[in-house]
Protein backbone atom coordinates (compact mmCIF):
# COMPACT_ATOMS: atom_id res chain seq x y z
CA UNK A 1 0.00 0.00 0.00
CA UNK A 2 1.37 3.53 -1.17
CA UNK A 3 1.51 6.46 1.38
CA UNK A 4 -0.58 9.38 0.25
CA UNK A 5 -0.53 12.31 2.37
CA UNK A 6 -3.05 15.07 1.42
CA UNK A 7 -2.06 18.74 1.52
CA UNK A 8 -5.17 21.03 2.39
CA UNK A 9 -3.16 23.98 3.14
CA UNK A 10 -0.21 25.17 1.13
CA UNK A 11 1.44 26.49 4.20
CA UNK A 12 4.13 24.73 5.78
CA UNK A 13 2.76 23.69 8.87
CA UNK A 14 6.01 22.12 10.90
CA UNK A 15 8.03 25.54 9.23
CA UNK A 16 5.60 26.96 11.62
CA UNK A 17 5.40 25.21 14.19
CA UNK A 18 9.05 25.53 14.57
CA UNK A 19 8.93 29.49 14.49
CA UNK A 20 9.61 30.53 18.38
CA UNK A 21 6.82 33.44 18.30
CA UNK A 22 6.82 35.18 22.25
CA UNK A 23 5.37 38.00 23.56
CA UNK A 24 8.13 40.56 23.83
CA UNK A 25 9.52 39.98 20.21
CA UNK A 26 9.93 42.26 17.13
CA UNK A 27 8.41 40.39 14.34
CA UNK A 28 7.99 41.35 10.73
CA UNK A 29 4.80 39.22 9.13
CA UNK A 30 4.77 39.51 5.05
CA UNK A 31 1.12 39.11 4.03
CA UNK A 32 -0.07 38.39 0.90
CA UNK A 33 -2.78 40.71 -0.41
CA UNK A 34 -4.67 40.07 -3.53
CA UNK A 35 -6.20 43.46 -5.31
CA UNK A 36 -7.94 42.70 -8.58
CA UNK A 37 -5.94 39.93 -10.75
CA UNK A 38 -2.59 41.21 -8.91
CA UNK A 39 -0.95 39.66 -5.57
CA UNK A 40 1.04 42.02 -3.44
CA UNK A 41 2.91 41.34 -0.46
CA UNK A 42 2.85 43.86 2.64
CA UNK A 43 4.87 43.97 5.73
CA UNK A 44 4.06 44.89 8.31
CA UNK A 45 6.19 45.16 11.12
CA UNK A 46 5.59 44.96 15.55
CA UNK A 47 5.48 44.04 18.56
CA UNK A 48 3.98 40.86 19.56
CA UNK A 49 1.25 41.33 22.96
CA UNK A 50 0.07 37.99 22.54
CA UNK A 51 0.15 34.26 21.51
CA UNK A 52 -3.32 31.92 22.09
CA UNK A 53 -3.71 28.88 21.91
CA UNK A 54 -0.16 27.74 21.31
CA UNK A 55 1.26 25.89 18.71
CA UNK A 56 -2.33 24.17 17.99
CA UNK A 57 -4.03 24.73 14.08
CA UNK A 58 -6.10 27.71 15.95
CA UNK A 59 -3.44 29.20 17.49
CA UNK A 60 -3.25 32.56 16.66
CA UNK A 61 -0.76 35.73 17.82
CA UNK A 62 -1.59 39.51 18.30
CA UNK A 63 0.89 42.08 17.06
CA UNK A 64 0.75 45.68 18.05
CA UNK A 65 2.79 48.72 15.95
CA UNK A 66 1.92 52.95 16.16
CA UNK A 67 1.46 54.12 12.32
CA UNK A 68 1.90 57.80 12.42
CA UNK A 69 0.53 58.27 15.57
CA UNK A 70 -2.58 55.67 15.56
CA UNK A 71 -1.85 52.18 17.75
CA UNK A 72 -2.48 49.01 14.72
CA UNK A 73 -3.35 46.06 16.16
CA UNK A 74 -3.53 42.69 13.97
CA UNK A 75 -4.16 39.47 15.16
CA UNK A 76 -2.75 36.76 13.06
CA UNK A 77 -3.76 33.00 12.48
CA UNK A 78 -0.11 30.96 12.95
CA UNK A 79 -0.74 28.79 9.66
CA UNK A 80 -3.33 31.12 7.34
CA UNK A 81 -2.24 30.67 3.56
CA UNK A 82 -2.28 34.72 3.82
CA UNK A 83 1.11 35.00 5.39
CA UNK A 84 3.87 34.18 3.27
CA UNK A 85 6.53 34.75 5.48
CA UNK A 86 6.99 35.43 9.52
CA UNK A 87 10.37 37.20 10.40
CA UNK A 88 11.62 37.41 13.99
CA UNK A 89 13.62 40.53 13.86
CA UNK A 90 14.28 41.10 17.79
CA UNK A 91 13.96 38.92 20.83
CA UNK A 92 12.98 40.23 23.85
CA UNK A 93 12.68 39.14 27.68
CA UNK A 94 9.28 40.04 29.57
CA UNK A 95 7.99 38.57 32.74
CA UNK A 96 4.10 38.34 30.93
CA UNK A 97 2.38 36.23 28.82
CA UNK A 98 0.37 38.90 27.62
CA UNK A 99 1.63 42.36 27.23
CA UNK A 100 -1.82 44.25 27.10
CA UNK A 101 -0.47 46.76 29.53
CA UNK A 102 1.88 48.09 26.14
CA UNK A 103 -1.67 50.23 25.33
CA UNK A 104 -1.78 52.29 28.31
CA UNK A 105 1.82 52.78 28.77
CA UNK A 106 1.95 54.51 25.93
CA UNK A 107 -1.09 56.90 25.98
CA UNK A 108 0.20 57.75 29.20
CA UNK A 109 3.76 58.70 27.54
CA UNK A 110 1.90 61.11 25.00
CA UNK A 111 0.14 62.19 27.83
CA UNK A 112 3.14 63.43 29.27
CA UNK A 113 4.46 64.81 26.21
CA UNK A 114 1.27 66.84 25.58
CA UNK A 115 1.23 68.65 29.01
CA UNK A 116 4.85 69.48 28.22
CA UNK A 117 3.48 71.51 25.69
CA UNK A 118 0.95 73.18 27.27
CA UNK A 119 3.34 76.67 27.22
CA UNK A 120 3.28 76.72 22.95
CA UNK A 121 2.71 80.12 21.48
CA UNK A 122 -1.12 80.37 19.87
CA UNK A 123 -0.68 79.47 16.04
CA UNK A 124 -3.35 81.65 14.14
CA UNK A 125 -5.31 79.75 11.73
CA UNK A 126 -5.93 81.76 8.84
CA UNK A 127 -6.61 80.76 5.31
CA UNK A 128 -3.38 79.57 4.30
CA UNK A 129 -2.65 77.66 7.29
CA UNK A 130 -6.51 76.01 7.24
CA UNK A 131 -5.65 74.67 3.48
CA UNK A 132 -2.45 72.68 4.61
CA UNK A 133 -2.93 69.50 5.82
CA UNK A 134 -3.46 69.07 9.71
CA UNK A 135 0.12 67.08 9.93
CA UNK A 136 1.87 69.95 8.38
CA UNK A 137 0.28 71.95 11.36
CA UNK A 138 1.32 69.71 14.00
CA UNK A 139 4.69 69.62 12.67
CA UNK A 140 4.10 72.98 12.61
CA UNK A 141 3.74 73.09 16.47
CA UNK A 142 6.53 70.62 17.26
CA UNK A 143 8.99 72.46 15.57
CA UNK A 144 8.71 75.72 17.99
CA UNK A 145 10.73 74.90 20.69
CA UNK A 146 9.36 75.72 24.69
CA UNK A 147 11.22 78.44 26.67
CA UNK A 148 9.77 77.64 29.72
CA UNK A 149 7.94 75.01 31.98
CA UNK A 150 4.94 76.85 33.67
CA UNK A 151 6.96 75.98 36.71
CA UNK A 152 9.58 77.85 35.48
CA UNK A 153 6.83 80.89 34.48
CA UNK A 154 5.97 80.76 38.11
CA UNK A 155 9.79 80.86 39.50
CA UNK A 156 10.53 83.34 37.08
CA UNK A 157 6.90 86.19 38.10
CA UNK A 158 8.37 85.42 41.81
CA UNK A 159 11.90 86.60 41.04
CA UNK A 160 10.50 89.58 39.12
CA UNK A 161 8.65 90.70 42.05
CA UNK A 162 11.43 90.11 44.64
CA UNK A 163 14.05 92.11 42.52
CA UNK A 164 11.01 94.92 42.27
CA UNK A 165 10.72 94.80 46.14
CA UNK A 166 14.49 95.33 46.19
CA UNK A 167 14.49 98.41 43.83
CA UNK A 168 11.82 100.12 45.71
CA UNK A 169 13.42 99.30 49.27
CA UNK A 170 16.61 100.68 47.53
CA UNK A 171 14.70 103.98 46.02
CA UNK A 172 13.26 104.25 49.67
CA UNK A 173 16.46 104.57 51.38
CA UNK A 174 18.35 106.89 49.30
CA UNK A 175 15.04 109.13 48.89
CA UNK A 176 15.33 109.16 53.24
CA UNK A 177 19.17 110.19 53.03
CA UNK A 178 18.53 113.12 51.13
Amino acid sequence: MENTTIQLTPVDINERKNINIRPGNTVRVHLKIKEKDKTRIQVFTGLVLAVKHGKETGGTFTVRRVVSGVGVEKIFPIYSPSIAKIEIVKYSKVRRSKLYYIREKVAREIRRKMRKMVNLPAVSLDEESVEEEPEEIVEEIQGVEIENTPEENIEEKEKGKQTEEIEEKEEETKTEKV
